[in-house]
């Protein structure tokens, strides 16, 4: 009993600490100050400042963990409403997202090998622009660590959602389908959700190439592996 209520707490303070940060991203509109990054750093001092194990707080975390698989089904939904655009420009989203999947890998693989990482930690994070999922299949399947691929996505996602704006500005990317493309294949959930700022649109084309991202990634990854002799 005492058990599970302290998982319900941990509970309880993952969702009051993600709604306190949306509030705040809400009335500023700051590209660091979206939830994902503020909740998380949130919960990070507060676990620190109550001297709460990660093993304990996940015996709250791992309900709302489990439910990341069916999010990302749920995607489906705007897909669904978008079908006949999709098809429309079919040609042009499988090129964006090929290029984004495949740049996003050989990247990382190129700058990890340049720094003199070990080759556990470039298998972990090769995956890292794929959804937290898959990402956690494809590194296991490469022979990296499941944490790190974990740690790797979280980074990959929290950067582009905060530089992307930026980006767009510089390169004068103002079409939904540019900007939903490249927040999805470079930072999959995290840009799909920043993608519905732009409208409904931005957030299918987000959610169709995170999803496509996936597939690719799963495909790519040994053979990037291969190619670089990791």
């Amino acid at each position: 009993m005492q058990q599970a209520l302290f998982a319900f707490c941990m509970i309880l303070l993952t969702v009051i600490s993600f709604l306190v940060m949306t509030r705040l991203y809400n009335r500023f509109s700051f590209s660091f100050f979206i939830p994902v990054l503020t909740a998380t750093t949130l919960i990070i001092i507060l676990l620190v400042i109550l001297h709460i194990p990660y093993e304990s707080y996940m015996k709250g975390g791992q309900w709302i963990n489990s439910l990341l698989g069916p999010a990302v089904v749920a995607l489906a939904y705007p897909l669904y409403k978008q079908r006949r655009f999709l098809m429309t420009h079919l040609f042009t989203i499988l090129g964006g997202v090929l290029i984004g999947a495949t740049s996003g890998m050989v990247s990382v693989t190129i700058l990890a090998k340049l720094f003199g990482i070990n080759h556990p930690l470039i298998l972990s994070i090769i995956p890292k622009s794929l959804t937290t999922p898959v990402a956690i299949e494809v590194a296991k399947g490469l022979g990296g660590d499941a944490s790190m691929a974990v740690i790797g996505v979280m980074i990959a996602g929290i950067f582009g959602v905060v530089t992307a704006p930026m980006i767009f500005k510089l390169t004068r990317v103002n079409s939904s389908i540019g900007r939903g493309v490249a927040l999805g294949s470079a930072s999959h959930a995290i840009g799909t959700s920043k993608a519905g700022e732009y409208g409904e649109l931005a957030f299918s084309m987000s959610s169709v190439t995170m999803t496509l991202c996936a597939i690719i990634g799963s495909l790519l990854g040994p053979f990037i592996v291969w190619l670089f002799h990791i």
